[in-house]
């Protein structure tokens, strides 16, 4: 089969013929359809990412859309010619999405929403469970509650939005200038942070007294940002991108508490991969209701010109989540 192999870190990936997998115990053979990058796929391409612990050469993509064509043992709940989605490997020593074929633990997948095309439901997984892991299963996300989302046009933070208002939150997000009007259309208020101050909109939209639940999906200084904007008793911070060093003196001083975040971690060790099929399939039913809906960039992308679709995601210029086409 054809896939983009990573051979040495920041350099481009070369497209090889390789072994075609056979499905394990507990795996289903996937024929991938499409594959959704997001920005750390293009980390772990450059080197820039040691959480993923890659073992070279490595097959990446962690996102992928496809069908079922043939079922390892032990295997309960797919048969061939299902469409599915999920998480599928790219980290660690499992291969990823860039190849024609990928024999996938069958926990971590899903049927794919009936109302969404492979390439849509691509770009989901890894977005979708790392908003629901933050705002579902952390911080008890519920109706009522004013939520606010760091980088609510991204990846990760236009589902979020949705997912928010999906169970009955009032959603707000940030992000820059560009992104008012795709926040706006998701049906979030949109905070523009280059001219409005943390104090400024916690003062407008909560009378100061902060969010009940703040997702950060932007990391360093907005960390701090999400400490400061929180609510007073029982504001919960939620983070992905907790790097660096911050003070939590603010979240202590407002009495609220934060949780982490980390996607990869049934990947990388096998637990809790259930839960992560468990959480795509809730998804599918969001998506299908008409609740959720990802924005694609409308760019077309090959195993062939995979470097490009790389290079868009990496330059920050996408509008929408990219998708490279592997099969038709």
């Amino acid at each position: 089969m054809r896939a983009a192999v990573l051979r040495e870190f920041d350099v481009p990936l070369s497209v090889e013929e390789i072994d075609q997998p056979n499905p394990g115990v507990g795996q289903v053979l996937v024929r991938i359809v499409a594959s959704g990058l997001n920005p750390l796929d293009t980390k772990i391409q450059a080197g820039k990412a040691a959480h993923a612990r890659i073992q070279l050469p490595a097959v990446l993509g962690l996102d992928l859309a496809g069908v079922v064509t043939a079922v390892g043992p032990e295997v309960a709940g797919f048969e061939p010619g299902d469409e599915v989605y999920g998480l599928c490997g790219g980290v660690g020593d499992l291969q990823g999405s860039l190849a024609e074929y990928a024999a996938v633990d069958a926990r971590m997948l899903a049927r794919k929403p009936r109302t969404l095309s492979m390439r849509e439901a691509a770009v989901l997984p890894l977005a979708a469970i790392t908003s629901w892991e933050g705002l579902v299963d952390r911080a008890g996300i519920r109706a009522g509650q004013k939520v606010l989302v760091h980088g609510g046009a991204g990846g990760v933070g236009h589902v979020g939005v949705q997912l928010a208002q999906a169970r009955g939150a009032e959603a707000y997000a940030t992000g820059g200038p560009a992104s008012m009007r795709v926040i706006e259309s998701l049906g979030a208020v949109p905070i523009d942070y280059t001219s409005t101050s943390v104090e400024e909109y916690v003062e407008r939209y909560t009378g100061g007294e902060g969010f009940d639940i703040v997702a950060d999906n932007v990391g360093g200084s907005t960390l701090d940002a999400s400490f400061a904007a929180v609510r007073t008793y029982h504001g919960h911070v939620v983070s992905a991108l907790g790097w660096g060093s911050h003070s939590l003196a603010p979240l202590s001083f407002r009495a609220a508490t934060y949780s982490g975040v980390f996607t990869l971690l049934p990947l990388l060790t096998e637990r809790g991969r259930e839960h992560q099929g468990h959480i795509l399939r809730e998804i599918a039913a969001l998506a299908d209701s008409g609740a959720l809906r990802p924005r694609l960039d409308p760019r077309p992308f090959t195993l062939d010109t995979v470097m490009d679709a790389y290079g868009l995601v990496a330059g920050g210029t996408a509008d929408g989540k990219v998708v490279v086409d592997v099969a038709g």
